[in-house]
C-alpha cells in the first residue's frame, strides 16, 4: 500500500466510522459521547504540548495558559467529588491504579479485589492473568467472596477472610473496591473500618460510576471511608479519555509524586483541558443525568426481563447504575450474540459472569453481555425509548431475525438522537465528523 493510499484510507475509515455511529445504538458500558467542547479541548495545540510536573513546577517552559487550564481542572475535580485533593494528569484509568499501587504498596503485597467474573477489572488483575496489578507493580491478589444472589460483595465473608491472610501470614496491604462489572455499589461502610483496623489502605476504582457518584446518584466512597477514589475521564463521567484520582489531602504528596515520575511522563494535555470541561458540565447537570442514566438502565432491564431474558440482580431490581448484566445462554453465547447484534447496529459487549470460568468458559464466548446507557442517556432517551430498544434486541436475539432488517429499523429510530444533551453547547451534532483537511 502507497503512503498515499494508507493516508487517504485513514481519513475515510474514519468518517465511515462517524457515519456507523450516527445511525446505531451504543450500548457499551464504558464509553460515552463527549460535550462539543470536549471534541474542541482535545483537537486544540495542547495536544502537542509537554508540561511534566505539577502546574508552577514544571520541566518545561510555555505552560502559560496550560498550568492554568490544569489547576481549573483539579479545582473542578475536588469540588465535584468533595474531595481535599485532586490530581488530574493520569492518562487512564489503568495509570491511576498503577499510581495507587506505586504509593501504597510494594511488589509481593497482598491485594484484596473482585475476580473479573465477579466484576473485577484486568488492572486489578493477577499476573498468570496478565493482571495489571499482578504483572507490572508484582501485587499477589486475593478475591473477595462475591454474593451471586446480591450481585456484590459478601461482607462477612470478606472479614473472615480478612483475619485467615493474616493468620496465614501473608496480611492485605491494600483493599480495592470498584470494577467493570458494576450494578450495584459495593459495601464500602461496612468493609473500610475493617480494612484500616487490619492496616490495609483503601482505593475504589469508580472508571466506571464517576459520573454516577458526581451526580449523587450512587454511592459516596470518600464519605464512606476510602482513602482515595481513582477514575477513567469517559465513562459515566462523559469527558476525553483518561484518568483522575481524588484523595485525602494528607495522601497528595505520595499520590503526586506516583503519577509524575512515577507513571507519567507527558500527561496529555489537550485531554486535561476536556477533563475540565466535563467536570463542569457535570457540577451543571451531572444530577439530571446521573437520575436519567439510573432510571433508563433499569427500565431497559424490565423490558429485557419481560421478554423472556435472564437479567442478573432481579433480587434487587436488576441495577442501581448504568449497566446490566444478561445471561444469554439459552440463545446462544455472549460472543456470538455480540457479534449479531453490531449487524443490526446495536453495539455491546460479551461479558464474563460469575460462574464462567469455572464451567470453562472463555472470555471470547461467555455466558452473558453487558449493556450500558450512559451514551444513549446523553443523546436524550428515556425510559420510553429503552423499551424500544429491548424490542430491537429481542428482534435479533430472540425472534431471530435478520439484522440487516433490524439495523434499517435501528437507523430510523437514530434520526430522532443527533444531539449531546446535558451540555453548555450542543450546536455540533454528536457524530459530525469534522475535517480539518476540507475533504
Amino acid at each position: 500500500m502507497s503512503a498515499k493510499k494508507a493516508y487517504d484510507d485513514v481519513l475515510k475509515l474514519m468518517r465511515e466510522h462517524h457515519d456507523w455511529f450516527d445511525r446505531s445504538i451504543p450500548l457499551i458500558a464504558s464509553e460515552n459521547i463527549p460535550s462539543p467542547a470536549v471534541r474542541e479541548a482535545i483537537m486544540s495545540d495542547f495536544g502537542n504540548r509537554y508540561a511534566e510536573g505539577w502546574p508552577g513546577e514544571r520541566v518545561y517552559a510555555g505552560c502559560i495558559y496550560i498550568d492554568q487550564v490544569e489547576l481549573i481542572c483539579n479545582d473542578l475535580a475536588r469540588k465535584v467529588f468533595r474531595a481535599e485533593f485532586a490530581d488530574c494528569r493520569a492518562t487512564s484509568g489503568v495509570v491511576a491504579n498503577l499510581a495507587i499501587y506505586a504509593a501504597f504498596t510494594n511488589p509481593g503485597d497482598w491485594m484484596m479485589a473482585a475476580s473479573i467474573p465477579a466484576g473485577g477489572h484486568i488492572s486489578h488483575g493477577k499476573k498468570e492473568h496478565a493482571g495489571t496489578a499482578g504483572l507490572v507493580h508484582g501485587l499477589n491478589i486475593e478475591h473477595y467472596p462475591f454474593s451471586k444472589e446480591e450481585m456484590t460483595i459478601d461482607v462477612d465473608a470478606t472479614k473472615k477472610k480478612i483475619d485467615e491472610m493474616v493468620r496465614e501470614g501473608k496480611p492485605p496491604t491494600m483493599g480495592m473496591f470498584g470494577g467493570s462489572l458494576f450494578l450495584f455499589p459495593h459495601p464500602v461502610k461496612e468493609l473500610a473500618e475493617y480494612m484500616h483496623q487490619h492496616g490495609m489502605y483503601v482505593n475504589y476504582d469508580g472508571a466506571h460510576v464517576a459520573g454516577l457518584i458526581a451526580g449523587g446518584e450512587f454511592q459516596d466512597p470518600l464519605r464512606e471511608g476510602v482513602d482515595s477514589m481513582t477514575m477513567s475521564s469517559h465513562k459515566t463521567l462523559w469527558g476525553p479519555q483518561g484518568g483522575i484520582i481524588v484523595s485525602l489531602e494528607k495522601h497528595a504528596e505520595a499520590i503526586k509524586k506516583a503519577v509524575f515520575p512515577g507513571n507519567t511522563s507527558s500527561h496529555h494535555l489537550h485531554h486535561v483541558a476536556g477533563k475540565a470541561i466535563a467536570l463542569a458540565e457535570s457540577l451543571e447537570f451531572g444530577k439530571q443525568y446521573a437520575k436519567q442514566v439510573i432510571k433508563n438502565a433499569k427500565a431497559l432491564a424490565e423490558a429485557l426481563a419481560g421478554y423472556g431474558f435472564r437479567v442478573l440482580g432481579e433480587k434487587r431490581g436488576y441495577t442501581a447504575s448504568h449497566q446490566i448484566a444478561v445471561d444469554v445462554m439459552k440463545f446462544g453465547d455472549g460472543g456470538t450474540i455480540e457479534k449479531q447484534l453490531e449487524k443490526a447496529g446495536i453495539i455491546l459487549n460479551r461479558q464474563l459472569l460469575p460462574g464462567d470460568i469455572k464451567a470453562g468458559r472463555h472470555y471470547m464466548h461467555p455466558s452473558g453481555v453487558r449493556i450500558g446507557v450512559p451514551e444513549t442517556t446523553r443523546l436524550g432517551m428515556k425510559e420510553s425509548e429503552m423499551k424500544e430498544i429491548a424490542n430491537f434486541i429481542k428482534r435479533v436475539v430472540i425472534d431471530k431475525q435478520d439484522p440487516a432488517i433490524v439495523a434499517k429499523d435501528v437507523a430510523e429510530f437514530r434520526k430522532q438522537f443527533q444531539k449531546v444533551q446535558y451540555a453548555f453547547d450542543n450546536a455540533v451534532k454528536a457524530y459530525e465528523y469534522i475535517s480539518l483537511t476540507g475533504r
